[in-house]
């Protein structure tokens, strides 16, 4: 699938190069995300990168999926995205860390603080906190939200609903569940990937 240049960070394992693709629909407020993102870094990454037994031939993009329906759902996202744009290379580390810190940005945590407050909290983990200040025009938001605005509709353009969502090639593959683990990865990717 397409990804524009700035957010290939983005591409959590594989080779960008590689001729298979699982796009993966996440929000680091959600659960069910947190639970396939351990899978992601302790399945399918060996799998993937260098020297796993489809290195080369399948790439794992991680694609923010906001859920509205989260209060803090667009601030996660947003800096997760200005990781990715200051310190590409720790962008899966620190979306590993949101996840198991997720709880401090479910509904109620966040529920008594401003948006202004909800940012100035995630600017500290994310260390960089001119990329997530409000810019001076009223309604211009934060330095990344270009970027946030792309994913979005890359995702609404894909009648991506939920997260987690999985697409093989660019189709959803329904049978994939945020409870597999080894097994189940490994029988997909056996299935799918003439090696």
């Amino acid at each position: 699938m397409a990804l524009q240049p700035s957010l290939r960070p983005l591409i959590i394992a594989g080779s960008p190069n590689a001729p298979h693709t699982l796009d993966i629909f996440l929000d680091y407020v959600c659960p069910f995300s947190a639970k396939l993102s351990l899978a992601i870094d302790s399945v399918l990454k060996p799998l993937l990168d260098s020297g796993g037994k489809y290195d080369g031939k399948v790439k794992v993009i991680f694609r923010p999926q906001v859920q509205p329906w989260h209060s803090s759902s667009t601030f996660v996202h947003e800096a997760g995205l200005a990781v990715a744009r200051v310190a590409p290379q720790s962008f899966w580390t620190f979306s590993l860390a949101l996840f198991k810190q997720q709880g401090e940005y479910f509904d109620i945590p966040t529920s008594n603080l401003t948006p202004v407050q909800i940012r100035a909290k995630l600017a500290e983990l994310v260390s960089q906190t001119d990329l997530l200040a409000l810019k001076s025009t009223p309604n211009g938001g934060v330095d990344v939200t270009d970027d946030l605005k792309y994913t979005i509709k890359f995702s609404r353009q894909n009648g991506i609903h939920v997260s987690p969502t999985v697409l093989w090639d660019g189709i959803v593959a329904n049978e994939v569940s945020s409870s597999w683990g080894e097994k189940e990865w490994t029988e997909f990717l056996e299935k799918k990937v003439l090696v």
